[in-house]
């Protein structure tokens, strides 16, 4: 992302020690280490250092090109608080490739906007909102839902693209269904630290390799935002 010439900063919160994490290093990224992982708390650690006007929640195993950055650069701060990417329907679910109009709808219209989608807000509006609830898991879809009432918010193109490599591995609607079970179980109040032993307990059943992230050189970028978040 730093060979992006308006992108300010990128920071790496992370709360497990890597390999790659030195590679971001060299690459110009800004370490953060925390005690210990909790996704809502490592992404307001990261945002509490940042300096630009964008906030830019990026997951590490996604794609991010030139394009991402110029839909977020023409955006007018004075309109838009925040928003996200759309997201591609890809090799894992190649049979739900004709429902993507009507997710992009659903997205668009009401839909909860998750972590993958790269969240971005204003560094100011997220300040008043309160950044991230300090939430080990579901933190993306607690946010989403205050981004939304706190005022307009814009999904983009182009649609974002991760790896889907540890999903084909665990078997896609494995994880699919996994991942809708572990949201109603979050929306029916179940407890957010007894998902995250949950979760992550079956994520240890299916190792795989945290790929760095997927940013594309090639061409010139547009965004004043900053904030790169490694999911660990």
């Amino acid at each position: 992302m730093r060979c992006f010439s308006e992108i300010r900063e990128m920071i790496v919160s992370a709360a497990e020690p890597s390999a790659n994490l030195k590679n971001l290093e060299a690459l110009g990224a800004i370490l953060l280490q925390n005690g210990e992982p909790n996704r809502g708390r490592q992404l307001n650690n990261g945002a509490r250092i940042a300096n630009g006007e964008w906030l830019l929640f990026h997951h590490a195993d996604t794609e991010f090109t030139a394009e991402h950055a110029a839909a977020i650069a023409a955006l007018d701060p004075t309109d838009v608080v925040g928003g996200a990417f759309y997201r591609k329907f890809d090799e894992r679910h190649p049979h739900l490739r004709g429902l993507e109009f009507f997710e992009r709808w659903h997205c668009r219209a009401f839909g909860t906007i998750y972590g993958d989608q790269s969240i971005f807000v204003r560094r100011e509006h997220f300040v008043r909102m309160g950044g991230f609830a300090p939430l080990p898991l579901m933190e993306d879809v607690e946010f989403s839902a205050r981004l939304r009432r706190s005022g307009k918010i814009e999904l983009l193109d182009p649609p974002m693209r991760s790896c889907a490599q540890k999903q084909i591995e665990q078997g896609a609607w494995r994880v699919t269904l996994r991942n809708l079970l572990f949201l109603v179980l979050f929306r029916c109040g179940v407890p957010v630290k007894r998902l995250h032993a949950w979760y992550y307990g079956l994520d240890r059943q299916f190792p795989s390799i945290v790929e760095p992230p997927q940013i594309s050189p090639r061409r010139r970028p547009c965004t004043q935002t900053d904030r790169q978040h490694m999911r660990l």
